[in-house]
């Protein structure tokens, strides 16, 4: 033990009492003998593993073990490809019937931003010299 321990216990006798408890348990440990197992602990533990090990793959699947069945995971899929496709339909379907109040300034220049490539064009139909176009037109 290091001097300055041994110079503490000799000083505080609160930490020696500790001290001298500490080395009557060690002296009662050292003299205690582990008892001999059954002879038949090995095969029940064996035992007991295997059923550990059983109960594992069992449950280590859990909520994907029905993905294994082929008609489970054919009619998953099934669901989801139908549930996709009516979402996808009903949104292309979906009109709001706000935007359809014609009328309203709101729903002018939404008409307006909503067909501004096909607008531009009719005015540049406009810039175009319309007296030319008649006279092709009536030869």
């Amino acid at each position: 033990m290091a001097p300055e321990v041994e110079l503490h216990l000799g000083e505080c006798s609160q930490c020696a009492e500790t001290m001298q408890a500490l080395r009557a348990t060690m002296n009662l440990l050292d003299e205690w003998a582990a008892p001999e197992p059954s002879p038949y602990w090995n095969v029940r533990m064996q035992a007991r593993l295997r059923e550990e090990q059983q109960r594992q793959q069992r449950t280590s699947a859990g909520w994907l073990q029905w993905f294994r069945r082929p008609a489970l995971s054919l009619a998953a899929a099934l669901c989801l490809v139908v549930g996709i496709s009516l979402y996808q339909v009903g949104r292309f379907l979906h009109t709001d019937d706000s935007l359809l109040q014609t009328g309203t300034a709101v729903s002018d220049l939404q008409y307006l931003d909503k067909n501004s490539d096909l607008l531009q064009n009719f005015t540049a139909l406009d810039d175009m010299n319309g007296d030319a176009d008649m006279e092709d037109i009536n030869n």
